[in-house]
């Protein structure tokens, strides 16, 4: 995660948590005045759109007077949904056995993107099983992965 991200996750998980959820993480897409400030929530029970709003308005608060984006963006405030982002070694470590996507900051071997079983996590460094080749991703590097969806279960 960048360290605007983390910047604006700390300021703003304390907001999200009064309200009774879980921020799972913070993505910023900067794109001039179209930028995007993406919040991912989750609650043991689900989450509908009265909950997005309500932590829309919660954060919203916060943004307005601590001021940290100085460009126009758009906030948006969603649930996980089945391609679940995942942020933290924690959020991996509840989906070993699964399918995952990752593009790292850093190429390894030549490559930025990887799409396979997460085997294991060892120290900070996931093992991903791509077409039968273990590769070793280090937590630090990567800049974004998914959950990749299983609809046979």
């Amino acid at each position: 995660m960048a360290k605007f991200e983390q910047k604006l996750t700390e300021m703003l998980r304390p907001a999200v948590e009064e309200v009774g959820k879980e921020l799972l993480g913070i993505e910023f897409i900067s794109a001039g005045n179209h930028s995007v400030l993406r919040l991912f929530i989750d609650h043991e029970n689900g989450i509908n759109v009265d909950d997005c709003a309500e932590v829309s308005r919660q954060v919203s608060a916060i943004l307005d007077v601590e001021d940290p984006i100085s460009t126009e963006y758009n906030l948006e405030v969603s649930s996980p949904g089945l391609d679940r982002p995942l942020f933290e070694k924690a959020h991996f470590e509840a989906v070993i056995g699964e399918t995952i996507e990752v593009r790292l900051s850093m190429p390894l071997n030549g490559r930025r993107k990887f799409k396979g079983l997460l085997e294991a996590i060892e120290n900070d460094t996931l093992i991903v099983t791509v077409d039968g080749q273990d590769y070793e991703l280090v937590l630090t590097n990567v800049d974004k992965a998914n959950l990749v969806p299983n609809f046979t279960k």
